[in-house]
């Protein structure tokens, strides 16, 4: 027979705790399978079968994460990652802006020589 205290106890009742921060700090769209109130009565309820399912089939995954505009996945310059600042998606973006920078030079400059 299968003695569930001591350490085993401690190891169900550490999982159940985890899982019930998790559910409760995870974001309602990023539930999987069940609607966030379901699995926080899942695993209040039945504590290890409700924790062993939320891993399982609740969890977020955090493979296939998108970013927003304003997010970038590794910053290189920290410095330049500050709320509200847009960050191309693609290269794309990035050329269209620098092309419209050098234009705005440009113009610029060559009003500069003519008043001057």
């Amino acid at each position: 027979m299968f003695y569930l205290g001591g350490v085993t106890g401690f190891a169900i009742l550490a999982l159940w705790i985890f899982c019930v921060v998790d559910v409760i700090t995870t974001p309602e769209l990023s539930c999987r399978n069940l609607p966030k109130m379901g699995w926080v009565l899942l695993v209040l309820l039945f504590p290890l079968v409700g924790s062993i399912a939320w891993l399982v089939a609740g969890r977020p995954q955090q493979a296939g994460r998108t970013y927003s505009a304003y997010e970038r996945p590794s910053p290189r310059f920290p410095e330049y990652d500050r709320p509200g600042r847009f960050a191309a998606g693609d290269s794309a973006s990035d050329e269209e802006f620098l092309r419209r920078c050098r234009e705005r030079a440009e113009e610029q400059r060559r009003k500069g020589r003519e008043s001057g």
